[in-house]
């Protein structure tokens, strides 16, 4: 690999991270199309590269999260097992199924769950502790699926539903996603880079730029209004579901 190509995947890196820590999520939904279209890697190793990334930057927000009081550790216990098996289903699935159908439908429900981050940023939140735990096992196998299947770590998944259906308070719902990411996303990279879907090179180059912003990010959404921080959060996934879903309908309709 080149120095430019490590440079611009390492600044590649630090804007994803910056995303994981003031978004709740893994940071690949931002390091796949940097890799794609950036650095022009085939599309299962954009998909699978930015797994082993996720982990050390989901860990970095997550310990700063978890220093300020903002995890739910119980709602991320009942996560991370259902979606540990679900990034290990999702990544066999990548060689049967087709992603893009299946991500234009998310999408769709991205963007609802995201417009309820934002409306329930003036209602009162209800803390999350009479949640029954099933249904944060359902959210976790759901977010490791899709966590497997299209390389991202799931908090795209969880924070809208955690913030917006389950009510909870959105930097405590930003801090037990990354929680959550961290067992999620190791099936998943374990099974792409037995499948040899890594590029080890490129991983190292987004790692370097991507746990540093983690934590930058995290400070920015902590730091923030819970009001002011829903509005940007939601609009934020609203764009990020758009984009991903028009972009897939674009791909399926020329397929």
């Amino acid at each position: 690999m080149t120095p430019i190509r490590f440079i611009i995947a390492a600044l590649s890196g630090l804007a994803a991270g910056v995303l994981s820590g003031a978004l709740g999520v893994g940071g690949g939904i931002l390091a796949q199309p940097a890799l794609r279209l950036l650095l022009g890697a085939r599309e299962i190793v954009a998909v699978a590269t930015p797994l082993p990334m996720i982990l050390p930057t989901a860990l970095t927000g997550a310990l700063t999260y978890r220093k300020a009081g903002e995890v739910d550790l119980r709602a991320a216990g009942w996560m991370a097992l259902p979606g540990g098996l679900g990034a290990i289903a999702g990544a066999l699935l990548t060689k049967v199924v087709e992603p893009g159908i299946l991500l234009v439908l998310t999408a769709a429900l991205l963007a609802w769950q995201s417009a309820n981050v934002i409306r329930r940023g003036r209602v009162h939140e209800v803390a999350p502790h009479n949640v029954p735990g099933w249904r944060f096992a359902v959210l976790g196998l759901g977010a490791g699926t899709l966590s497997g299947l299209l390389g991202i770590g799931g908090g795209l998944i969880m924070v809208p539903v955690l913030a917006g259906f389950v009510s909870m308070p959105l930097k405590r719902a930003l801090g037990t996603s990354l929680v959550a990411i961290v067992a999620i996303v190791v099936p998943g990279t374990v099974v792409h880079a037995i499948l040899g879907h890594v590029h080890w090179g490129l991983f190292l180059a987004l790692t370097l730029g991507a746990v540093p912003g983690a934590r930058i990010g995290a400070r920015l959404a902590l730091a923030a209004r819970e009001h002011r921080l829903r509005v940007f959060v939601g609009s934020a996934m609203m764009a990020l579901a758009g984009f991903y879903g028009l972009r897939e309908l674009v791909l399926l309709l020329q397929g």
